[in-house]
């Protein structure tokens, strides 16, 4: 018989058994989100920024079949390096550890993960949504599903702006999934800071952000995520017209090759690389670690020195 229960890094079973606050961090950006060489540099750099911020980092990922919760450096790098990394959501993890495969979680796999580990907050760089076009398509990101039945604070920069960000939010409030923008009431487009639309609260501390975590769990009333809308600064963000030049460009170049699916998120992040020269990484580094400093202040500011939680096995 094999065992495929999810299994813990070692510098995250300490945390959770000293009650040190955790944050979560997927590992789709490593994989698929980041070129090499800068996807290893800037996957360690998110960490550090963590622990700067005074928790503990969880990268979670599939090595071999096994979920692992805090995946330690050489299994980063693997993820890194290797060539035939699957892209997980919720749906895939059974079969992919069926198969023994090396997989990166997807925001939706990656907030079911943690939760299910006891993690409460998580750092992403920005969700997935709606497709344009979905009226024909269908095409919907797995993650908006995934939030409206998991208890997490996802810290992001918006929805990624190659979507449609007003039928994301629209779709969001439908499923019951909490947004609200951080010491701001516009949503922001990922690149850029404004998305172009306003959000119905604003939170202005990781203190305000942990009073909704415990109001959530004390009113037991809700399970769905709280998305919690991060905007860069606007001298931080892409320059807006050649974020929209560049983006018109690639949904033409989409229709062109007939790119569906899993591939049109991919396929876009990598020709807003090339055509901006880079610049798009730069913003795309910074939205990463920005977030991932406010998740692991957000986490502090939760913790209160608690054991694990249910759930959540210490080894003895």
């Amino acid at each position: 018989m094999t065992d495929f229960a999810i299994r813990y890094g070692e510098h995250v079973t300490r945390a959770r058994r000293d009650g040190r606050p955790v944050v979560a961090l997927e590992s789709t950006i490593i994989s698929h989100g980041l070129p090499h060489p800068d996807n290893l540099r800037v996957a360690r750099e998110i960490e550090q920024t963590v622990r700067d911020n005074g928790a503990v980092p969880a990268t979670i990922g599939m090595i071999r079949g096994e979920v692992v919760v805090g995946l330690d450096d050489a299994q980063v790098e693997h993820l890194a390096l290797a060539g035939d990394v699957a892209k997980l959501s919720v749906r895939d993890l059974a079969i992919a550890a069926a198969r023994r495969a090396d997989g990166a979680t997807t925001v939706a796999a990656t907030s079911a993960i943690a939760a299910a580990a006891g993690i409460g907050v998580f750092a992403t760089g920005g969700l997935g949504g709606v497709h344009r076009e979905a009226n024909v398509t269908f095409d919907e990101s797995a993650d908006l599903t995934a939030l409206a039945g998991t208890p997490i604070v996802v810290v992001c920069a918006g929805v990624k702006s190659i979507l449609d960000v007003g039928a994301t939010l629209e779709r969001l409030e439908t499923l019951g999934v909490s947004v609200a923008g951080y010491r701001t009431r516009r949503f922001p487009g990922f690149f850029i800071t404004d998305g172009g639309f306003d959000v119905d609260w604003q939170l202005d501390s990781p203190e305000q952000v942990a009073d909704f975590i415990r109001a959530r769990s004390e009113q037991g009333v809700s399970e769905g995520a709280l998305v919690l809308a991060n905007p860069l600064p606007t001298e931080e963000q892409l320059d807006p017209e050649l974020h929209d030049r560049t983006l018109a460009t690639g949904l033409n170049l989409l229709a062109e090759q007939n790119i569906t699916g899993k591939a049109v998120t991919p396929f876009l992040l990598s020709h807003f690389h090339s055509s901006t020269e880079g610049k798009s990484l730069e913003v795309n580094i910074r939205i990463i670690l920005r977030n991932s400093a406010l998740a692991a202040r957000i986490a502090a500011a939760t913790t209160s020195g608690s054991a694990a939680p249910v759930g959540f096995a210490v080894p003895a």
